[in-house]
């Protein structure tokens, strides 16, 4: 079982230690915070695929239209 793979009672498990050393009060904000760092991650990491994709493609014109001269 790898670490991707933690299933419901394991959740259910950090869930209840997050509450215990959090508190209530805190846990939203603190879950409001992970959802922002991970929605940014991703933007990132998507923005970056994008960028080299774009690249890439500008490579492979250079190529080809050099190849035709």
């Amino acid at each position: 079982m790898g670490i991707g793979s933690i299933g419901f009672p394991g959740l259910i498990l950090i869930l209840m230690i997050a509450l215990i050393i959090f508190g209530p009060k805190k846990l939203p904000e603190i879950g409001k915070a992970a959802g922002n760092t991970l929605r940014e991650f991703k933007k990132s990491t998507q923005d970056l695929t994008s960028d080299v994709s774009d690249e890439v493609k500008e490579t492979k014109d250079i190529v080809k239209n050099d190849q035709n001269k």
